[in-house]
């Protein structure tokens, strides 16, 4: 067969490489080098490229006469079978030696490898052997051999001759994997670069069996394995893309998520793996990740199916997400308040309708399509947010500053309310009572969403009291209770603050 490897070197053409230089300048993605954003790249890899043309050429031959395979498959493949490599007998009877039950698990040992290793020429582990994945170090011996095969072979030429091959499928994937993460930033109201020092991969694969997606999480490395597909699978890409910016949102709460572990006890009967049936907080994650699916899709159906599968939460997650999808915090904050508003009576009544499903759902293949890209966060609620996670930490004065320059850039009424809602509370906790007031009062006057008005009410109520003014306490209470839009957690703060005053009146 004639290709790309019958010594004719075939290169991009330039309206490609055109695209593919004008989505780095963008900055969304980091392309064969060209450096772009700090936590998001889309590139092909070449130590995948690399161990899959090894085992390809070693006996890995699943779905080789699928139709969706990418042609370079076989072309590779033939262009092996023509050459003469001497290691090529030694690499078969070690690829059959530590074959697995299946030809996934054997693909996902031989992902796992290529993400562990620096590349050629050595091969080294990236990382201290203590903290090289388990089914990458069973590989260890393969390292010599693939060594051998990658000089005998000639891998460094095909690589380049099969770069623009890649480049075409980035430039496929590029425009709906922008507008995939963009809308989640902008659902979550997370920053492009909020988590610094962990990148987000998304790696094209076109050797392996066609329609294959592979997820692995390294440390603050996220890697996504996408195989040859007639259309980018970009349901099982944003999925791995919710755990990235979900996970650690979620394992800040564990603590108080654990207050609701008694949960747990309903899905041991659900079809689910063990470690979501032993770990409260890993089963609230993944709940919490199918309610955003379901509200990003705009389909109900999926809440119910995924509580059946034992995902017990996503109902409730669900009801909690048209709260947040109306105020403008992020969900690292407002994650808080979601866990603050479950009951476990009523969720408890909730679940215990549930009739699980029998077994796992093998989901099948479909195309998700992406809605434009959401407006990105205006520069004052990027600051809000920095400055948000300063006040959490209790680093007052960095927040107080990011507070102040997010009141002097462009944003909404409500940011800027959320902007003097923010510096009102690091008076409270400076004990500037007069100072708070004023502030509160300040974002009460600038148009605050209904969570930020209730709170300022219960803040302000709070300073009243504590002022030996229980009447102005009260009136703020109720007024507090009056917004439509109150957060669970506000209203019920409200309620029970107010009758205490009342009780205090009564005893007095």
């Amino acid at each position: 067969m004639s290709g790309l490897f019958d010594g004719k070197l075939r290169v991009a053409t330039i309206s490609v490489l055109k695209q593919l230089l004008l989505f780095a300048v963008v900055g969304l993605f980091s392309l064969n080098g060209l450096k772009g954003a700090e936590t998001l790249e889309l590139d092909a890899n070449q130590n995948v490229f690399i161990v899959l043309a090894a085992i390809n050429a070693a006996g890995y031959d699943e779905g080789v006469t699928l139709p969706d395979n990418s042609p370079l498959r076989a072309q590779l493949r033939d262009y092996i079978a023509k050459q003469n490599i001497p290691v090529l007998a030694e690499l078969q009877r070690y690829y059959k030696k530590h074959l697995k039950k299946n030809s996934t698990q054997d693909l996902a040992e031989y992902i796992s490898y290529a993400l562990s290793i620096s590349g050629p020429p050595d091969f080294k582990w990236r990382t201290r052997d203590v903290e090289v994945p388990p089914d990458a170090l069973e590989l260890a011996e393969f390292t010599p051999l693939l060594i051998d095969f990658y000089h005998q072979a000639n891998l460094a030429e095909l690589w380049k001759r099969a770069e623009p091959v890649y480049q075409k499928e980035l430039v496929r994937y590029q425009p709906p994997l922008i507008a995939m993460t963009q809308r989640v930033q902008g659902y979550l109201r997370v920053p492009a670069d909020g988590y610094l020092g962990r990148h987000f991969h998304v790696f094209v694969d076109l050797l392996a069996t066609p329609e294959q997606v592979q997820t692995r999480n390294y440390g603050d490395d996220a890697f996504v394995v996408a195989t040859a597909a007639t259309n980018p699978p970009l349901f099982d890409i944003r999925h791995a893309y919710l755990h990235f910016e979900i996970d650690p949102i979620v394992i800040k709460y564990g603590v108080d998520l654990a207050t609701k572990r008694s949960l747990i006890d309903f899905v041991q009967t659900a079809p689910l793996d063990k470690g979501f049936k032993d770990d409260f907080v890993l089963l609230a994650n993944e709940s919490l990740i199918k309610a955003v699916e379901s509200r990003l899709d705009k389909n109900p159906n999926e809440i119910q199916q995924a509580a059946r599968q034992g995902f017990i939460l996503t109902p409730f997650f669900a009801e909690q997400l048209k709260d947040f999808e109306v105020q403008p915090q992020g969900l690292r904050f407002f994650l808080s308040d979601m866990i603050g508003a479950m009951d476990l009576n009523r969720e408890s009544a909730r679940i215990s309708q549930i009739k699980f499903d029998s077994a796992t759902l093998e989901r099948a293949a479909k195309t998700i399509t992406t809605e434009a890209p959401q407006a990105a966060l205006s520069p004052s609620a990027k600051t809000i947010d920095q400055a948000e996670d300063l006040y959490a930490k209790r680093s007052l004065e960095p927040a107080k500053q990011l507070y102040l320059k997010a009141l002097e850039q462009q944003g909404s009424a409500a940011e800027h309310a959320q902007a003097w809602y923010g510096l009102a509370r690091i008076s409270v906790l400076l004990n500037q009572p007069d100072t708070a007031v004023k502030l509160f009062q300040k974002t009460l006057d600038a148009s605050p969403d209904d969570q930020t008005k209730a709170w300022s009410y219960v803040y302000m109520a709070r300073l009243a009291r504590a002022a030996g003014e229980p009447a102005d306490a009260a009136k703020y209470y109720q007024e507090a209770l009056a917004v439509s839009g109150a957060s669970d957690r506000a209203r019920e703060a409200a309620q029970n603050e107010s009758k205490n005053i009342t009780r205090n009146q009564e005893i007095q």
